[in-house]
């Protein structure tokens, strides 16, 4: 049998940035059943076609709700396409949006509020998982709450449940409980259908890859001088512990994969002897 085909949709554009790394090594994990291809859609205006089974929208800088006039509607007809076609389908297409991209696909269905943060959300931080999620294929296996990376200068909140019922979308995890805080928590995971998922989190930030990237000095100095040295003594100590960043990463991108991959092409029953 063919392998899968998987689009990356890299949503970062041309910024260095690890997310891209960790997105490309979590999929090669699956190079026995899927073959992927790298699409750049803010800097060369590339969008895939219909031809793949299984799609990964990347985090990204900026206002999600921007754009420079041409690759946000790309993107946005690309995602119409995907729901048009999975409506008509009975093979259907699976979906991962990450950060910026999932603030994307929530503002470009009118799912909720995506906002301005009042200050950057930096570092590793728990996340509540909701009833809804607890037996979902992308967050079995993790605590509640877990801890996530979450790295965002926007946030989704005020979910419109009317339009979400309409949608048949479900919230699955929300941001940390903050009592001393009178802001509202965000949302931070929805499922749209049973083939499409996004976290507001990164969940394919990889610890030891942030361990050595935090570590490094000139970066260790920003952090400080940015966040104060507590935050960066908490970021180090959550990267060093398997049960937190490695979990989640272990977990949510593989546990869509494996789903998809089950789906799309599920291994063939052996006869008994």
């Amino acid at each position: 049998m063919s392998a899968l085909r998987l689009a990356i949709l890299d949503m970062y554009n041309g910024i260095p940035n690890q997310g891209m790394r960790c997105i490309r090594e979590i999929v090669e994990q699956f190079s026995g059943s899927v073959e992927y291809e790298v699409f750049d859609v803010r800097a060369e205006h590339q969008v895939p076609d219909l031809s793949y089974d299984i799609y990964i929208s990347s985090g990204g800088p900026g206002d999600p709700r921007e754009g420079d006039g041409v690759w946000e509607d790309l993107w946005g007809s690309w995602f119409d396409a995907v729901l048009a076609h999975n409506a008509a389908n009975d093979r259907k297409k699976f979906v991962f949006f990450i950060c910026h991209s999932f603030q994307m696909a929530v503002h470009h269905m009118g799912m909720a509020e995506v906002t301005a943060r009042r200050s950057l959300s930096f570092g590793t931080f728990p996340m509540h998982v909701t009833d809804l999620g607890e037996d979902d294929p992308v967050f079995i296996g993790l605590d509640d709450p877990f801890t996530a990376a979450d790295f965002r200068r926007f946030q989704v909140i005020q979910p419109d449940l009317n339009r979400m019922d309409e949608l048949g979308a479900t919230v699955l995890a929300i941001e940390k409980d903050r009592p001393h805080v009178d802001l509202e928590r965000a949302t931070m995971a929805i499922r749209w259908t049973p083939e499409i998922v996004g976290t507001q989190f990164h969940p394919e930030a990889d610890a030891d890859g942030m361990l050595e990237h935090f570590s490094r000095p000139e970066i260790k100095a920003e952090v400080i001088a940015e966040h104060g040295r507590d935050k960066w003594i908490s970021l180090m100590a959550d990267l060093s512990d398997p049960a937190k960043i490695s979990h989640t990463h272990d977990t949510v991108i593989p546990g869509f994969l494996r789903r998809a991959i089950n789906v799309l092409a599920p291994e063939p029953e052996v006869a008994e002897r």
